[in-house]
């Protein structure tokens, strides 16, 4: 795009453009003089829209007009409404294509660690999973015991991190809250970016241990240990006890060396958070390019945030592999306005206080520049929130759009790389999923570039064509997946980002 336009329309049935400078009330940009100022990444109208009449961006009805709208005027939520109840193409499957893979001898690869279960880790930590709150300061005391300079025998091993929550007990033992979290320990329990984990629990609580090895066919080993804190005696002898298991396993650990690897052994997960009027122009599209890209190269995106697609989910079921697919995704969906009914909520209220200041306006808006962010393979698959990928390419799983609740679903789920694009700033990091952090506009990757990882704002700057950003995306994951730690590892992220879904009541 020239770097002389103050503004640009995405398609040419649009009736709206997006400002990419800030625009002043009757002062001519290089293609409309609008009637007021228009903030940067904000809409104005590009012909006069009539009360009622829709509001297209995207090629898509983004809203509808609540009053008349003149040309050049802002639009935005003063005179743009959300409204459901408009027909939308969603036949099952009707863009399926089949995907062009590249040969096996031809895929990318990068350096990670082979476990013994087939899978291949981009990080080497140990974990201490707990099954309880109540065990939470516990496995913070061991994981401190190997702070400072406690691994320097170890180089092999990135650390050992506990993962606290508020959560294992007061609750029912059957229901969506319960499996999700049960599937939420078996999936760091296994997750190949461990070479070894702890699992505490106090001992009397809901979660018990014994009912998720019983679940999922855990056995304590060389790998996999166990404990309560009532069992071995109290606070002293629990974090005494701990260590020494750890200890056991950083033999093992440090063993564990890089190894090369065809991409198809990534997993990667979609995520944005803080996003602006950019997103849906720059850094969702070009993740999405990066994520065709691991697709044929036979790995596997995960695109999530179930009410961050409302609106535009006729665009994922249109790329569904089988009716079966597009079934439960729609299930899915259906789900969500019953449970935020029930809740007294709202599933097209999602866009936050900072999403209206960076200029989107409505929940389809701010959806269809989400769903950029899966590409355009075909959707093989529909999980449940922390349910394991058991298929290779694109696929969704189901979860609230909160970002840290998402992201530990997807990492339950397989993901060993996340990919996050901002445009408010997000400077969100995990363990022990790398993150790489991708800024919609290059006003934001300057102003927060200890943060930013890549300016898919260049893209609008820059004249940075899509399929290129893609292909520098898809390179950064290859090297962070490789070892290279990303901005937010490299500043200390991912103690704190650990936070599973709970739904149903606290008791």
């Amino acid at each position: 795009m020239s770097t002389e336009q103050t503004s640009v329309q995405l398609h040419e049935n649009d009736n709206v453009r997006v400002a990419i400078a800030t625009l002043i009330k009757g002062i001519s940009s290089s293609v409309e003089t609008p009637v007021s100022t228009i903030p940067l990444g904000h809409k104005f109208a590009s012909a006069e829209i009539k009360t009622d009449e829709p509001i297209i961006k995207y090629n898509q009805i983004i809203g509808f007009a609540s009053e008349h709208i003149a040309k050049g005027d802002h639009v935005h939520t003063h005179n743009c409404q959300f409204r459901g109840d408009f027909e939308r193409d969603s036949a099952s499957g009707s863009k399926s294509t089949p995907t062009q893979f590249f040969a096996a001898d031809q895929r990318a690869t990068f350096m990670g660690f082979k476990r013994a279960n087939g899978k291949v880790g981009t990080r080497n930590y140990l974990a201490v999973m707990t099954t309880v709150n109540c065990s939470a300061t516990v496995a913070k005391m061991v994981a401190k015991h190997f702070e400072d300079d406690a691994l320097d025998d170890y180089p092999n091993i990135d650390g050992v991190v506990a993962f606290a929550h508020s959560t294992g007990c007061g609750m029912g033992m059957e229901g969506d809250g319960y499996d999700n979290f049960q599937r939420i320990l078996h999936g760091y329990a296994t997750h190949p970016n461990f070479a070894g984990v702890l699992m505490i629990g106090l001992g009397c609580e809901t979660a018990q241990i014994s009912d998720l090895k019983k679940n999922y066919s855990l056995a304590d080993d060389a790998g996999f240990q166990s404990m309560t804190i009532q069992g071995v005696g109290g606070t002293r002898k629990a974090v005494a006890e701990g260590i020494k298991r750890l200890e056991q396993m950083l033999p093992a650990a440090n063993a564990c060396i890089r190894e090369k690897v065809s991409a198809e052994h990534l997993t990667l997960a979609l995520q944005c958070g803080g996003s602006d009027g950019y997103s849906g122009i720059t850094a969702n599209p070009a993740l999405g390019a990066a994520a065709d890209l691991l697709v044929r190269h036979g790995g596997t995106a995960i695109l999530a945030e179930t009410p961050e697609i409302y609106g535009a989910e006729h665009l994922l079921t249109e790329r569904a592999n089988t009716q079966e697919v597009a079934d439960k995704l729609m299930e899915r969906i259906r789900w969500w306005e019953h449970y935020t009914r029930i809740n007294n909520g709202s599933i097209d209220n999602n866009p936050s206080p900072g999403n209206k200041a960076g200029g989107l306006t409505t929940i389809l808006e701010k959806s269809l520049g989400a769903v950029a962010k899966g590409g355009t393979t075909d959707l093989m698959q529909v999980l449940k929130y922390a349910e394991p990928v058991t298929e290779k390419g694109f696929v969704f799983m189901d979860s609230p759009g909160y970002d840290p609740v998402s992201v530990t679903g997807e990492v339950a789920s397989g993901a060993t790389v996340v990919c996050f694009t901002t445009g408010r700033g997000s400077v969100f990091g995990y363990k022990p999923s790398p993150s790489i952090k991708l800024a919609t506009n290059s006003q934001l990757y300057e102003h927060m570039s200890e943060d930013m990882d890549i300016n898919c704002g260049e893209v609008l700057s820059a004249g940075v064509s899509i399929d290129e950003m893609g292909e520098r995306i898809f390179q950064l994951i290859l090297k962070v997946a490789s070892g290279q730690p990303s901005k937010s590892e490299a500043l200390g992220f991912g103690d704190n980002e650990f936070n599973p879904w709970m739904i149903g009541t606290v008791m």
